[in-house]
C-alpha cells in the first residue's frame, strides 16, 4: 500500500458462494493483515463435520450459510449430501481461526492437513516458516506415509534464481519456530513446485512424487 499509494482489500470467494464470502472492511483502519475478512453477505463460523462451533481461536473448518449459497451439485446428489453439514451449512474445506472480532483467518485446507501420530499439523504454517529465509522463492509442506506415525511431515523448496540455501539452514530455521514434532523431518530442493491452472502449489502432487 505504502509503494503504490492505494489501498488493497483482502477478500475471499469461491465459486459454491456465488464468489463473496467474506470480506476486509473498506475503511483501512479496520483491516486485518493476513485475514480475508468478515462475514460479508452471508454467516460464516469455524466448526467441525458434524457442525459444532469451536471456541474463538481454534483452527476447524470454515463454514458458510446464506442466500448466495448454491443448493447442491448438478446431478450428484452424494457430493451434495457431503458438501453439507446436518443443520444445513456448506463445507469450504478450508481451515482456518475466527478471532473475538469476527475476522477470518485461513490456515490451509482440510484435505491437505497433515496428522501426524494423531495430531493435526497445517501445513500452511510450516510454509510460513520457510518462507522467513530471503532465499527461499516457494515452499510447500506436504504429508508422507510413515511407519511410526502414519504420517510425517516432509517440505519441498525452490530458491531465487542465483540464490542457494541448505538444509541444515532450513531445518534449523523450523526446529526454533516449532519444535521437532512439527518441523518437517525431510527436504526436497527443486526447480519449481508443481502447480494447477490457476497457479495454486500443488501438495498432493508432492506426495505422489515423494511416496516410495
Amino acid at each position: 500500500e505504502a509503494r503504490f499509494g492505494l489501498s488493497i482489500v483482502e477478500t475471499m470467494g469461491i465459486t459454491e458462494t456465488a464468489a463473496p464470502l467474506l470480506s476486509n472492511p473498506l475503511d483501512p483502519t479496520k483491516h486485518k493483515h493476513g485475514s480475508s475478512g468478515i462475514a460479508y453477505g452471508n454467516e460464516v463460523r469455524v466448526a467441525d463435520a458434524e457442525g459444532k462451533v469451536v471456541c474463538t481461536g481454534e483452527e476447524n473448518e470454515v463454514q458458510v450459510k446464506g442466500r448466495n449459497v448454491m443448493q447442491g451439485y448438478f446431478k450428484n446428489p452424494q457430493a451434495t449430501r457431503e458438501a453439507f453439514t446436518p443443520d444445513g451449512w456448506y463445507r469450504t474445506g478450508d481451515l482456518g481461526k475466527m478471532d473475538a472480532d469476527g475476522y477470518i483467518f485461513i490456515t490451509g485446507r482440510l484435505k491437505e492437513l497433515i496428522i501426524k501420530g494423531g495430531e493435526n499439523i497445517a501445513p500452511r504454517e510450516i510454509d510460513d516458516v520457510l518462507y522467513r529465509h530471503s532465499s527461499v522463492l516457494e515452499a510447500a509442506a506436504f504429508p508422507l506415509p510413515d511407519a511410526d506415525y502414519g504420517q510425517t511431515v516432509a517440505a519441498a523448496i525452490a530458491t531465487r534464481p542465483g540464490e542457494e540455501v541448505t538444509e541444515s539452514a532450513l531445518r534449523q530455521l523450523c526446529l526454533d519456530a516449532m519444535g521437532a514434532y512439527r518441523a518437517p523431518s525431510k527436504y526436497f530442493f527443486l526447480d519449481e513446485l508443481p502447480k494447477g491452472p490457476s497457479g495454486k502449489i500443488q501438495r498432493l502432487k508432492l506426495t505422489e512424487r515423494f511416496t516410495d
